[in-house]
């Protein structure tokens, strides 16, 4: 790591020459949008404790998005953001998935008890005659 001062850009274009003239080429992009570190949904989701600990893979993940971003390592902290948003759809995938399974088996199996129900009610309530116990 460098620490000596005055630092110097990078970017900044240089001022060898070839030959007699010199060429200065600058890449004038339009930066594109800052990168998102999720940090919110990533605290929700370590909040929530689910399964895995998905919520806190994404909060770790976010945060070094959110420490890129600040060093300005906008490729860095955009692959973090992409790990820590892929953690918390999974986390919520955890999160949300089972119950709903549940619920859906628990109307079923109410559902088939209540046709059980009704078709032995109908066995039960069946009158016998004396000659058919001979």
């Amino acid at each position: 790591m460098d620490t000596s001062y005055p630092r110097e850009d990078p970017r900044a274009p240089s001022s060898r020459k070839v030959g007699d003239a010199a060429h200065t080429a600058l890449s004038m992009g339009t930066p594109g949008p800052t990168p998102r570190d999720h940090l919110l949904w990533s605290v929700f989701s370590t909040i929530y404790l689910n399964l895995c600990c998905l919520g806190f893979l994404a909060l770790v993940h976010s945060v070094k998005a959110r420490d890129q971003k600040i060093a300005g390592d906008l490729e860095a902290a955009r692959q973090y953001g992409s790990k820590a948003k892929c953690y918390n759809i999974l986390a919520a995938m955890w999160t949300l998935v089972p119950p709903l399974l549940l619920l859906g088996l628990v109307v079923t199996g109410a559902l088939h008890l209540s046709r059980l129900a009704k078709d032995s009610a109908a066995f039960f309530t069946t009158k016998f005659d004396d000659e058919d116990y001979n």
